[in-house]
């Protein structure tokens, strides 16, 4: 039996109703000494990276049409935009959900669509303003959006410390050639006595212990950004799926 039909039978399971859609991971993720160097890892990275803008413009229209909905509800334009509210809401699921199939590999089935129970716009309105799935979507833009920003500091930050780090060795020319330092300066400042205190990342040990450092950056990076894309998963499936 190959690897990917193997993923499908432990993750795919029957729903009870209508169909085989549930949610399932469509691809396992790599080993912990490969992973700084593989496709997922950094398909994880775009999706925080890029988690933000998108994060960013759905809490704005979420915010927007529910505030104007609950401030117009007295009126007859209140039902009507908190309709546009969950059909929104219910158009960022589906890039959300899309987003998670091609960059976390996680496949999660779209809600089933909204049915009027009678003709009518006012019909569509009413099925609008009780649709569930559409309400869970607006949860998740409103909630996820903190989350969007953490997720996306931690990743740039242990990203571009680790690699900083660990190339050290390959630029630490730079500094004295060009800076006039004898190597990257950590601090400089003079205390109340006068006394100037000034380190540098000079040595041969100094400049081992930065890379190791940098190292050791890589390789937890990966596992840090699996676990806060792992919120991302957990979400996506309670409030965007089936």
């Amino acid at each position: 039996m190959s690897t990917h039909s193997m993923q499908r039978n432990e993750y795919d399971a029957y729903d009870g109703g209508e169909s085989h859609a549930v949610t399932r991971r469509i691809e396992e993720p790599p080993y912990a000494w490969r992973a700084p160097f593989t496709s997922y890892f950094y398909r994880e990275i775009g999706y925080t990276l890029t988690g933000l803008p998108v994060a960013i413009f759905g809490f704005t229209v979420a915010v927007v049409l529910f505030s104007l909905g609950i401030g117009t509800f007295v009126t007859v334009l209140g039902l009507p935009v908190l309709a546009a509210l969950t059909t929104a809401a219910r158009g960022f699921g589906g890039m959300e959900r899309a987003r998670a199939r091609s960059m976390l590999a996680l496949d999660v089935p779209a809600p089933a669509p909204v049915r009027a129970a009678r003709p009518g716009a006012w019909g569509a309105i009413t099925a609008r303003l009780a649709d569930a799935a559409g309400w869970k979507a607006v949860l998740y833009q409103v909630v996820m959006f903190p989350w969007a920003i953490l997720s996306m500091t931690l990743s740039l930050v242990f990203l571009c410390v680790g690699w900083t780090l660990a190339f050290y060795p390959l630029y630490h020319w730079v500094f004295p050639r060009y800076v006039d330092w004898p190597g990257y300066r950590i601090f400089d400042y003079t205390n109340d006595e006068g006394v100037r205190h000034v380190y540098y990342i000079e040595t041969p040990l100094q400049i081992a212990g930065v890379c190791l450092l940098g190292v050791l950056f890589v390789f937890v990076t990966p596992q840090l950004v699996r676990g806060l894309t792992n919120v991302n998963r957990f979400a996506a499936r309670g409030l965007l799926g089936r």
